[in-house]
Parts: structure tokens; sequence; C-alpha cells
């Protein structure tokens, strides 16, 4: 029961501090936009990454169980803590609150004439939620080991804190800065549990594969 509770608490932890990321690209790109598309840049941002994080989990899933790419999926995840720490250092977060911010005011950002197409600001918002899509869903996924509950309770979460929160909790973690150092606590205590996974799971360790296969 208390390492159930402790889960859920990690998944809304990690999404909080994973959709900092996301947030800042897609208001940075909107501002960038004359005012009155705006709206469609950050609502096709919003929709893309949850429909990307719908397909990764998907994934996911099926990949984490194969041998040793439960290890690369650590890897990857040590590298997504990485990246989190020098933007907690950076205060990305107070510079993705004020981005969204700017988006959000149409006397704000770029007023003139168009300078960029909106198909431009698009293609660069859906590169970014490719990006921060998969971080996301890693980090879901580890935290449930296999628990489709779990793991649709993380999306869901995050697709609403990206759809309605986004601005909110930006600056929240301004704030509260402690968050964000608390989450990334949390993600780098799952990637050394999916590391320890990936090298020593009877089922998809990579050393219990090597050894079946000797």
């Amino acid at each position: 029961m208390l390492e159930t509770v402790f889960d859920f608490g990690a998944i809304v932890v990690a999404d909080i501090v994973l959709s900092g990321d996301n947030a800042l690209i897609i208001g940075m790109a909107a501002a960038g936009l004359a005012p009155e598309l705006r709206k469609k840049a950050i609502m096709f941002g919003m929709i893309v990454a949850a429909l990307l994080r719908i397909l990764f989990a998907i994934v996911a899933t099926k990949l984490l169980g194969i041998p040793g790419l439960l290890l690369v999926g650590a890897l990857l995840l040590f590298w997504v803590c990485w990246g989190l720490y020098k933007e907690i250092r950076a205060n990305h977060d107070e510079a993705a609150a004020e981005a969204l911010e700017t988006a959000d005011d149409p006397e704000q950002g770029y007023t003139g004439k168009p300078r960029r197409t909106l198909g431009q600001a698009l293609w660069t918002i859906t590169l970014a939620d490719v990006s921060m899509s998969i971080d996301n869903v890693l980090a879901v996924a580890a935290i449930a080991d296999g628990d489709t509950n779990m793991l649709v309770f993380g999306l869901g979460l995050a697709i609403l804190l990206m759809a309605f929160a986004a601005t909110l909790i930006m600056k929240m973690l301004t704030k509260y800065p402690w968050i964000s150092w608390v989450g990334l606590i949390v993600l780098i205590y799952v990637a050394c549990e999916m590391f320890y996974r990936g090298i020593w799971h009877p089922a998809n360790g990579i050393l219990a594969y090597l050894s079946g296969g000797a």
C-alpha cells in the first residue's frame, strides 16, 4: 500500500517538473507569431503533446520488456535528470512562465506583421513535443512498472497539466523551487532503480539474458 502511494506521488511530481520543457518551447514559438495565430499554435502544441504521449506509452510498455532496453531506458532517464538539473540551475521554469504569459497576451511578444508562418511555428513545436513526450512517458512507464492503471493515471495527468495548468505550474515551480529539486531526486531514484532492474532483473535484465544465452 505504501509503495503504491509512493509510486503515484512520484508520478505526480515527475509530471509536474517535466512539463516545463514543453511549456517553454510552445510559449516561445507562439510568442513569435502574430497575436491572431498564437492560440492556434498553443492548441496545436497541446494536442500533439497529448497524442505523442499516448503513442509513446503504447510503444514503451512493449519495448521495456525486451532484455537490454530497460538498461537503455535508464541511461536515457539519467540524461533527462542531467538536463533537468541544468534547467533548475538556470531558472528555466521562470522563463517558461514568462513565455506562456507573453504568448497569451496579444499586446506582448511580437505584434507586427507575420515574420514567420504558422507552419514554421508548428514544426518547431512538434519537434519539441516529440523529445519531451519521450522523457515524460519514459519516467511514468518506469515508475508504473507494468501497472496499466498507474500508467494511464500518469499520462492522463500529464495531458491535463499541459492543457489546463501549464502557466500555473510554471509559476508554482518558480515560487517554490524546492519542488523541482524534489522532482529531480525522485527521477534520479527511478533511474537508479530502472538501471538496477535493467542489469539484474530475472525476466528482462541484461545479465539474466546473457546467462540464459550461455
